[in-house]
């Protein structure tokens, strides 16, 4: 099964096939906000993709419009909604803390 690791409190969890980081973590605990339930409406399931980019699903004009807009276009942050896991990734968790 994929792997995906959880910066900044390194926790590892196992993925299914296909399902989306935002559903890694939501199964496993992880604190990831999703305020408007993972329909690509909000960017609150923000992440920076630390390694593993390429065994995500490819980037969609909706994400692409939704991160530009809040994170200038970081060339690494994706939704979590959206990220679907094809491998082993490693990625950032954006919000904690920040009350967003």
């Amino acid at each position: 099964m994929p792997k995906v690791t959880f910066l900044p409190m390194n926790q590892i969890c196992e993925a299914k096939e296909g399902e989306s980081v935002l559903d890694v973590a939501i199964n496993n605990d992880v604190p990831l906000q999703h305020a408007c339930g993972g329909f690509c409406a909000c960017t609150t399931c923000h992440i920076e993709v630390k390694s593993g980019e390429e065994k995500l699903s490819p980037m969609e004009d909706d994400e692409e419009e939704r991160l530009d807009r809040v994170m200038g276009g970081s060339l690494h942050a994706r939704l979590g909604c959206q990220a679907k896991v094809h491998g082993d990734v490693v990625v950032e968790i954006q919000n904690i803390g920040h009350g967003h």
